[in-house]
């Protein structure tokens, strides 16, 4: 009689055994859920590489915006032509002008900048010019005028104390912004340069288009012959 309900009472407990486990299991499911439920509010409070890019793109900001066309010299006119045989009438320029990973309070410290905090993008296009010819270009310091030495000197970062400029150590493309192009067979081209500075707000005022490629020997360092046109440029 005591072997039978040993017996019995020991099928009985290994009857029980998968409830148990189904139970377990059950639990562990749910255990599994809050775990997995913790991870995806760290990946939403992690920012992904494709967001993080995306913070970096909106640390560029944009500079100046010209788009313009190039007319005789008039009191409010934009973009001024002193020759319209090189320069016509009508003829287009546009100058896009971004700074590359400032700091937010880069505005307020522009005199000092030195480009610790990044430097400055330059983009020109011009159309309709005289076909398959050389031009330079470059940032001055004064507005378009009636005359065209009204532009004043070109922009420096580190200005040479002896003006104007030729001396090599400060007439460079890296010291002054450079934009030379050659125009194709419609006359229009693009030019691009980028420096490891910001401008001193209120001392970069113009574009001025010049004759020739800007040379680069000692004594005639960043002259390019006359000048050709000028546009306006607020910075």
């Amino acid at each position: 009689m005591d072997l039978t309900r040993h017996l019995t009472r020991t099928i009985a407990g290994l009857a029980l055994l998968p409830l148990l486990a189904a139970g377990c299991d059950g639990g562990g499911d749910g255990n599994g859920g809050g775990g997995g439920g913790s991870y995806g509010a760290g990946e939403e409070s992690s920012p992904s590489p494709t967001e993080e890019g995306g913070g970096t793109e909106e640390a560029q900001a944009n500079l100046a915006d010209v788009s313009e066309e190039f007319e005789p010299y008039s009191e409010g006119a934009a973009a001024v032509t002193y020759d319209e045989d090189a320069v016509p009438a009508g003829a287009g320029v546009e100058l896009a002008i971004s700074s590359e990973g400032a700091d937010e309070g880069a505005d307020e410290d522009a005199d000092d900048q030195e480009g610790d905090d990044g430097g400055t993008e330059f983009s020109l296009r011009v159309t309709g010019l005289t076909p398959d010819r050389d031009y330079g270009a470059h940032m001055h310091t004064g507005a378009c005028g009636e005359k065209p030495d009204d532009s004043g000197p070109h922009y420096q970062d580190q200005k040479d104390p002896e003006q104007p400029s030729s001396d090599p150590k400060y007439a460079n493309d890296d010291n002054e912004v450079w934009l030379d192009f050659t125009t194709d067979s419609d006359g229009n081209a693009d030019s691009d340069a980028d420096v490891d500075w910001a401008p001193r707000s209120g001392e970069m005022k113009s574009l001025v288009i010049h004759d020739q490629h800007t040379k680069t020997g000692e004594g005639e360092a960043g002259s390019a012959g006359d000048r050709l046109a000028c546009v306006n440029v607020k910075l």
